[in-house]
């Protein structure tokens, strides 16, 4: 079965780190203190991780070739988001901004749910 590898995941990890610590897309959401808004607000969270997946690009090695423009992308969006003000260059296009659909309840390799902390069973 494949993976997506150490690249995805450093790319992965280090936007969710720019986002936890208030340095993503630095240039773009300079001064801007988005933290608070996105943890108020799950569905813009949800929005600008699914536009970082759905724009970030991988080699025939699976290695990402295009990190810092997947995360500007994204925060453009947020941009948008806060300041309805601030003009997207180039528009979205719909593959960019598409919330695709959640994972089966049990993953595939397993024949039972694995319940969550705090459900029963868990």
């Amino acid at each position: 079965m494949k993976k997506l590898g150490g690249s995805f995941s450093g790319a992965l990890r280090t936007f969710s780190f720019w986002i936890a610590n208030g340095t993503v897309g630095y240039r773009i959401l300079e001064g801007i203190d988005y933290r608070s808004i996105l943890l108020k607000d799950a569905s813009a969270m949800e929005q600008l991780y699914a536009i970082f997946a759905n724009v970030i690009e991988l080699d025939d090695n699976g290695v990402v070739v295009n990190a810092k423009y997947a995360e500007r992308r994204a925060a453009q969006w947020l941009r948008r988001y806060i300041d309805r003000s601030y003009e997207v260059l180039p528009p979205f296009e719909f593959w960019e901004v598409e919330l695709h659909g959640p994972p089966p309840r049990v993953d595939p390799k397993r024949s039972t749910t694995i319940p969550c902390d705090g459900e029963p069973g868990a």
